[in-house]
């Protein structure tokens, strides 16, 4: 009888997505012990390690299977076994010349990486890699995003390596594939489960409503997810399309600095009280994309925020080992404009706090479910979409790994570093991985667009060290002594703060004296000095006095000559002159005027005797 799996929608997601321009698969470089995976002629033992792999894989059965798709694509894809499965293809040996540097097993991985996995064959690749320096063995693996999230692809690393540097070997267990479905019973298979599938949301919604507040909130959840998508943000130099190829780049940070840096914040209490390892590692990396931009000569405005897209684990204990995606997203702002590392870190640490309490995380999720119902070419175009339009800068996943060291046939695993793919207008990613002690950074680029990511490399180191210096913290990573934390700072609470100022006041009662005695002299000093200075005054200038005197003598009696002079303009003056001159003239023309008027009475007077003696004469009256 025929079995098969299908994929959930999560898992169809990225193999709509996919083309040969953007693969999408993650993977890692890891470091071995080379001595323990060497034969007996010195070289690589690739027999021995495929026959270790092989015993192991029926604790991970699907990957021993392949994609089948449903015809006329009415249906997600299924998983079923692979009938022509063949280890050594996905098992394989490659070498660089020794000592090979880590430049090169870096040229080699953003090869490797750039290639796209045969879907005809089980999604997952194994390169080992002799001739590294130091006596090392490197590992390039790569496994679809369809088939492994982050969390559960650590699982998988975990089942595939051993916890003990000696473990005997066992025989592989036998195996014998099923055979796939036809493509006839898929089909109808597949348009039944498409039939059922919205009857069973009509019951999911029923059953909500019998419980309306746990509806509530779910749909509070949901609509605050779809708001939260809807957000734009400013564009990052990588948000550009990718091509084909590839660039990688490995940081290496001691988990313990990490470590500190949080407890330093935790005991400064407040807002920061809680402050995680998470908000350090997205603080880090906020300042190494601060750091990136600068080193560019881009300009980085005050107050400028970038957008990441942050996977959040919703996997169950009871899901540990299990394969699929079961993981949500968050998105989380970025203060890359903010040029102080602690308010950096503050910023990052209230808005994680706040998203968390939100349940942005579990409403992303329940979206995501939703795309089951519908049909997978709708699907695969809202996919397409959805990322072309992603208002996000980059994302930002940070895996918590094994605090334990690791083995492959007795070979222990030095350190391992994370690869998450790019796409299209997300051109730069950031990977961050917990293993034995050390957090390692892998970050992924497109190698056209990002041809510096060294730069953003260079970034999370002095990250930290920002962190650091903002803390006080020195370089053999303990606080000083202005900024150590006390003994129980994680629980140290504002009831502490009364015992501090006791304290201070215990060990100065001297300066507190002195501060009582210099108040009194102040108090008391000015009425004595103040009537000396006067008489001294008095006494030493008599000459300034008299000469005092003088000058206010011929103040007043200067006034009434020289004021004028001072205050006088040119046109001022010419008026005055006129005026002047009016005033000497008005009594000669008073007097000419007098004389005037006397002659013309006279002439008056006289023609008037004139007319009366003429008028006599002629006998009228």
């Amino acid at each position: 009888m025929a079995s098969y799996d299908r994929l959930s929608p999560q898992d169809s997601v990225f193999l709509h997505l996919e083309d040969e321009h953007q693969p999408l698969h993650v993977g890692s470089l890891a470091y071995f012990e080379a001595g323990p995976l060497l034969g007996a002629d010195g070289r690589f033992d690739l027999a021995r390690v495929r026959r270790r792999i092989e015993a192991r894989l029926h604790l991970v059965p699907r990957f021993r299977k392949r994609i089948m798709t449903v015809p006329y694509e009415q249906g997600r894809p299924v998983w079923v076994d692979d009938e022509d499965f063949d280890l050594a293809y996905h098992v394989r040996l490659t070498a660089i010349p020794a000592p090979g540097s880590e430049a090169q097993v870096k040229l080699l991985m953003d090869r490797v990486q750039a290639l796209m996995l045969d879907r005809r064959r089980p999604l997952w690749e194994i390169w080992f890699v002799e001739g590294v320096s130091d006596n090392r063995v490197a590992l390039i693996q790569k496994t679809h995003h369809a088939l492994v999230d982050g969390v559960s692809g650590v699982d998988v690393a975990t089942v595939l390596l051993d916890l003990e540097r000696d473990v005997p070997e066992v025989d592989p267990q036998p195996w014998s594939p099923e055979p796939p479905p036809d493509a006839t019973t898929l089909l109808v298979d597949s348009l039944v489960e498409r039939a059922v599938e919205p009857a069973e949301l009509v019951r999911s919604a029923r059953a909500a409503v019998r419980v309306p507040q746990q509806a509530a909130e779910r749909v509070s959840q949901i609509a605050r997810s779809v708001l939260d998508l809807t957000q734009r943000t400013p564009s990052a130099p990588w948000n550009v399309p990718v091509t084909p190829h590839r660039r990688f780049e490995p940081v290496r940070i001691d988990l313990e600095r990490a470590k500190v840096l949080r407890r330093a914040a935790a005991s400064r209490g407040d807002d920061l009280a809680l402050t995680t390892l998470n908000d350090v590692v997205l603080a880090a990396c906020t300042g190494a994309m601060r750091h990136y931009l600068l080193e560019r000569g881009d300009e980085v405005a005050d107050g400028l925020i970038y957008r990441a897209m942050v996977p959040v684990s919703v996997r169950d204990v009871s899901e540990q080992m299990a394969l699929g995606n079961r993981v949500s997203m968050m998105t989380a702002d970025l203060p890359v404009g903010e040029p102080d590392a602690v308010e950096r870190l503050r910023f990052v640490h209230a808005h994680m706090a706040s998203r968390k309490e939100m349940g942005t995380a579990v409403g992303a999720d329940a979206l995501v479910s939703l795309t089951g119902y519908a049909p997978p070419t709708l699907l695969a175009l809202g996919a397409r979409l959805a990322v072309r339009t992603m208002p996000v800068n980059t994302v930002i996943t940070n895996i918590p790994g094994p605090q334990i060291p690791l083995y492959c046939l007795g070979s222990r695993m030095l350190e391992a570093f994370p690869y998450v793919c790019v796409v299209d207008g997300l051109a730069m990613i950031i990977a961050v991985i917990s293993y034995d002690g050390r957090l390692a950074f892998g970050l992924s680029g497109d190698r056209s667009a990002v041809p510096d990511l060294h730069l953003l490399a260079e970034g999370v180191e002095a990250a930290f060290t920002e962190l650091e210096d903002g803390f006080g913290i020195g370089a053999d990573g303990a606080a000083t002594e202005a900024t150590a934390p006390p003994a129980n700072a994680r629980t140290a609470t504002a009831r502490d703060a009364p015992a501090k100022k006791a304290t201070r006041a215990k060990k100065s009662p001297a300066k507190k004296a002195a501060r009582r005695r210099s108040a009194a002299r102040k108090k008391t000093a000015p009425a004595k000095r103040a009537p000396a200075k006067k008489s001294t005054r008095a006494e030493k200038s008599p000459a300034k006095k008299a000469a005092r005197r003088r000058s206010a003598a011929r103040k007043k009696a200067a006034p009434a000559k020289s004021a004028p002079a001072k205050k006088v303009t040119a046109k001022q003056a010419t008026r005055a002159k006129k005026s002047t001159a009016r005033k000497k003239a008005a009594p000669a023309k008073r007097s000419a005027a007098k004389r005037s008027a006397a002659k013309k009475r006279a002439r008056t007077a006289s023609a008037t005797r004139a007319a009366t003696t003429t008028a006599s004469g002629s006998g009228r009256p």
